[in-house]
């Protein structure tokens, strides 16, 4: 019940009802620490030494710590192994996303095996790139489509947004990388006078956008969104609907 999403009081008023057995909640509490050694086994594990694909995103929780509620960040690492299984490498507890914090995370994935990654799927968070390379200079990064256009398009006007749309769309469904640089070109004549700062940062970005262009139309459409673990984050979303947690071990 507790794996489910259910608070300690929800599991001891339903025990109750169930059975008729006074269960208190400091008892549910002692008991779901048992899986605290389980947790951190889990969260020491060693790893595969070679991952196709890592995505990395972060997502956030209103949690109850020292008998106050903050708002925490949980950064979820998932990774595609060389047999294409999905795996969950860690989950980590931290503040608000930073490229620090990721750093952290990066180092412990090396520490424990991590030796090559051959692609990182991210979205656009400041010093991402930086905190990858520092890790695994090899690695290519694929910035987020998704996260790009929402990024760049935020200050676009509603009567606009359509056609600035299709010609982006243009942009990142073209064949190949010159093909595409070439719509942004034309992109770039017709909304730089309107939009700078959206025409900018795909240039600005090109580097991380476009490595996908490099890969099969299969590939692509794994590796050029966060979609897998957003997905994923829907899930524990569900599962913690309108609960409050105390913040896990692993920090």
């Amino acid at each position: 019940m507790y794996a489910k999403g259910m608070s300690q009081r929800d599991i001891s008023a339903h025990i109750e009802d169930m059975y008729g057995i006074p269960l208190s909640a400091s008892l549910v509490s002692k008991m779901t620490d048992k899986i605290i050694p389980l947790v951190e086994q889990w969260q020491n594990r060693a790893l595969e030494e070679r991952y196709p694909f890592i995505f990395m995103d972060a997502i956030h929780y209103k949690v109850k710590h020292d008998n106050r509620i903050v708002k925490k960040a949980a950064y979820v690492v998932l990774g595609i192994n060389l047999e294409g299984f999905k795996d969950i490498l860690g989950i980590w507890i931290g503040e608000n996303e930073s490229s620090k914090f990721w750093l952290k995370i990066l180092t412990d994935l090396r520490n424990r095996g991590v030796k090559k990654v051959d692609i990182f799927s991210v979205d656009g968070l400041t010093g991402f790139k930086e905190a990858i390379l520092a890790s695994y200079p090899d690695s290519i990064i694929q910035r987020c489509v998704i996260h790009q256009i929402r990024s760049s398009t935020k200050y676009v006007s509603y009567k606009d947004i359509k056609p600035l749309m299709k010609d982006l769309k243009a942009v990142y469904k073209a064949p190949n990388e010159e093909e595409a640089y070439r719509t942004l070109e034309l992109f770039k004549e017709h909304w730089n006078h309107h939009y700078p700062t959206c025409v900018k940062s795909w240039y600005e970005n090109w580097d991380v956008i476009s490595p996908f262009f490099k890969y099969s139309e299969n590939i692509r459409k794994i590796m050029y969104t966060t979609n897998i673990i957003e997905n994923l984050h829907r899930k524990f979303r569900k599962i913690t609907k309108g609960k409050l947690y105390l913040v896990p071990i692993w920090h």
